[in-house]
């Protein structure tokens, strides 16, 4: 590297866990960055909503003026790393007019303005870069945009969510029910002082959402995604779950679907759903997070890692930074948005999958036989069904609980068939409804 060779001028926005690891990297790495590069990475500057001298930065390169940071002309690169949706969109939207590449691991942000921004991006001739979004360290986005380039992918299916894969882990291993396990969580600062976000899904269909788009070149939104989260999961699940030969995850699932007249579209959906302990993803527990990545040619292949964290996201944003130094330097551009198969987004009632409904039923002759009698109406297979008795705390008999398992069918016939079982007088109550995942005998 030659002495006269310009630097590469980075402004970080934000100095939580992650921006301050990013903060970290660039200085304690800049001889091996400025290889990597060909030329120096120089932080010029960090914006923040605080400047104070406690902020484990010298004071003078922070600045509440976010606006001004931006539009330096010594600043090439801009990192946004301050969630939520606002004020980031406007930063990162004024840094691309001004011809600045972008690194972000807003996924809110990316959900729901994927398009805006990439349009931006194209406008001005730079790069928008944002792997950390997805599944922290774990590189997600780059396999997808560029290793499968050239191949058919059919479907992604993850543990995106560090938080509610170590309630659920928890509550497996251990057998607490939801509110220990959340409470667990947030004592070892797993979980936010508000978890909904985790726990309610919100965070996983903004990650569905750009894994799809990414996926099956159409933009798809986090409106787009069908989602539901992990509050209403139970310890009795989990034992049916093991008797089953499964466990339950929180997945994010984006898959293609081909018609029988060859008719393309897309589900993302996100769900707690029973996986087989013979599969990949059942072996993934606490805070990790995998991506499981199922394509034509390929095959399958499998993402593990830290999915959250400052250092394990901050590698994945400083690989970001570096290709879009790389391409400063050299003159090139990394891969922009693909929407051009603007697939459809199928509605979940058309989806197909299976079912483990589990029932509280009143205890006499004829009971399962009218249970079954639901499912046949409306052509939905039993593939699993198990009985058991319940007594109360005299130890007197007060009724049976039945959990069935399905073969596949569409979501809205069985979504429909466990609302008419509500209904049957011998139904006392439903328990609870999951869909299963990754089973062999589909």
């Amino acid at each position: 590297m030659t002495s006269h060779e310009r630097p590469i001028g980075v402004a970080v926005l934000g100095l939580g866990n992650v921006g301050s690891q990013v903060v970290r990297i660039i200085q304690d790495s800049a001889d091996d960055l400025a290889a990597r590069i060909g030329a120096p990475l120089v932080l010029r500057g960090v914006g923040v909503r605080r400047v104070a001298d406690d902020r484990g930065v010298p004071v003078d390169m922070l600045t509440d003026n976010i606006e001004e940071l931006v539009s330096r002309d010594d600043v090439d690169i801009v990192v946004e790393l301050m969630g939520p949706v606002e004020p980031a969109r406007k930063a990162i939207l004024s840094a691309l007019e001004q011809r600045k590449s972008v690194v972000t691991a807003n996924k809110a942000l990316m959900a729901v303005s994927t398009g805006e921004l990439a349009q931006a991006a194209e406008h001005a001739h730079v790069d928008l870069y944002f792997e950390a979004s997805v599944a922290g360290a774990i590189p997600v986005i780059r396999p997808l945009t560029q290793s499968l380039a050239g191949d058919t992918v059919l479907r992604v299916a993850g543990i995106v969510n560090g938080t509610t894969n170590y309630i659920l882990s928890e509550m497996d291993s251990t057998g607490a029910d939801y509110e220990s396990a959340l409470a667990d969580a947030s004592a070892l600062g797993y979980a936010e002082a508000d978890p909904t976000a985790d726990v309610e899904g919100y965070d996983a269909a903004a990650k569905a959402a750009i894994l799809a788009s990414i996926a099956f070149h159409t933009r798809v939104t986090a409106d787009d995604v069908y989602r539901e989260g992990i509050t209403k999961v139970t310890p009795a699940d989990f034992a049916s779950a093991r008797a089953l030969g499964c466990t339950i995850k929180l997945l994010a699932i984006c898959e293609r679907l081909t018609s029988d007249e060859g008719q393309q579209r897309i589900s993302a959906r996100v769900y707690p759903a029973l996986v087989p302990l013979d599969h990949p993803l059942a072996t993934v527990n606490g805070a990790f997070n995998a991506v499981f990545v199922e394509a034509e040619a390929a095959g399958q292949l499998m993402f593990y890692g830290q999915g959250a964290g400052g250092a394990p996201t901050a590698s994945a944003v400083m690989g970001d930074v570096v290709m879009a130094a790389r391409n400063r330097v050299q003159g090139g551009r990394g891969p922009r948005e693909s929407r051009y198969a603007k697939l459809p987004i199928s509605p979940i009632g058309f989806i197909p999958t299976r079912y483990y409904v589990n029932m509280n039923v009143t205890d006499q002759p004829g009971v399962l036989s009218a249970v079954a009698a639901e499912f046949a109406k409306r052509e939905v297979s039993i593939a699993v069904v198990r009985q058991e008795e319940m007594v109360d705390d005299d130890g007197q008999r007060c009724g049976a609980r039945i959990v069935v398992v399905t073969h596949q069918a569409t979501d809205a016939a069985l979504s429909e068939t466990v609302a008419a079982l509500a209904d049957l007088d011998v139904v006392q109550r439903i328990n609870s409804v999951l869909r299963m995942e990754g089973a062999t005998n589909e």
